[in-house]
């Protein structure tokens, strides 16, 4: 490593030097464990921010961490549909997907979004392989039960975690796309959420980190100061219940719901907008988002 001539700051060297330290713990805690990444929002929107989430990433792996990264493209689909006179169209964070709009979603997220992060991944420095549920019949999906009826969106049915396991044993991690086949053959579109809820139940992920725009699980949706740092399952079941979590976040909320009665151990949602948000929340005493906790 090229040293500088400069006098070094040993007041931001011993700072530096402490944030190592304080993160050592956690590194030798989660050494060998998967990390499920559900990687959306403006941390993919922003060029810079990209860069950032990714190399964080990237770090973890280099780490011994093994994590796996499933992505959205809501925005990305939403920008196609309108280019080819489409209205997108949401019930409870969820898109309205007839045939037109599930290949829409399916040229998106496989034929752009995900092989696009691989490449970003890859100038990191990291090895990663692009997927979506559909391969090696990762994911089998069903129609969303409803009501009401949102077309070709889909849940996860079940889930063979071989082929990602696989992966990471050849010193891979996985970047899975929220596209899914039914027992027909037919495309699902699946919110990015739940489907990496899921895929860290069958995991038995050590965690589910959810990158969202918002800091976390709010007391008061208008109150970016209502942060909870901490929330038990059964008070975020009656959250739900009681409209406190509304909108885009009952997916996320729900999604660690699934993946803690999975056996996940821990789910933390937080605000992707944040430089190093992730190195932050998991490396930290403090965390600066919502961890979703068993009872």
């Amino acid at each position: 490593m090229k040293r500088t001539e400069n006098q070094p700051d040993m007041d931001s060297l011993r700072q530096r030097a402490a944030v190592l330290i304080e993160a050592l713990p956690y590194l030798r805690q989660f050494r060998g464990h998967t990390i499920v990444v559900k990687y959306g929002g403006a941390a993919m929107l922003d060029g810079d921010l990209r860069t950032e989430v990714l190399k964080d990433v990237v770090l973890l792996d280099h780490v011994g961490l093994h994590p796996v990264v499933v992505h959205g493209g809501g925005p990305e689909i939403s920008e196609m549909m309108r280019r080819l006179d489409k209205q997108p169209q949401f019930v409870d964070g969820q898109r309205v997907s007839d045939a037109e709009t599930v290949e829409i979603a399916q040229m998106v997220l496989t034929g752009k979004t995900n092989p696009d992060l691989v490449a970003a991944i890859y100038q990191q420095g990291g090895t990663a392989i692009g997927l979506s549920g559909k391969d090696g019949g990762m994911v089998v999906a069903r129609k969303y039960a409803g009501p009401p009826d949102l077309g070709f969106v889909g849940e996860v049915a079940e889930v063979d975690p071989s082929l990602i396991r696989g992966l990471i044993s050849q010193g891979f991690f996985p970047v899975i796309a929220p596209i899914a086949a039914g027992p027909g053959g037919e495309t699902f579109n699946i919110n990015a959420d739940y489907f990496a809820g899921r895929i860290a139940g069958a995991l038995r992920a050590s965690k589910l980190v959810v990158l969202t725009d918002v800091r976390g699980v709010l007391r008061e949706a208008a109150d970016p100061e209502s942060l909870i740092s901490e929330l038990r399952a059964g008070v975020a079941h009656q959250m739900i219940a009681d409209g406190q979590v509304e909108s885009g976040m009952i997916p996320k909320v729900r999604a660690c719901l699934d993946a803690l009665a999975a056996g996940v151990r821990r789910c933390h949602i937080i605000d992707g907008r944040l430089p190093h948000a992730l190195l932050m929340e998991l490396f930290t005493d403090i965390g600066i988002g919502t961890m979703v906790l068993p009872e």
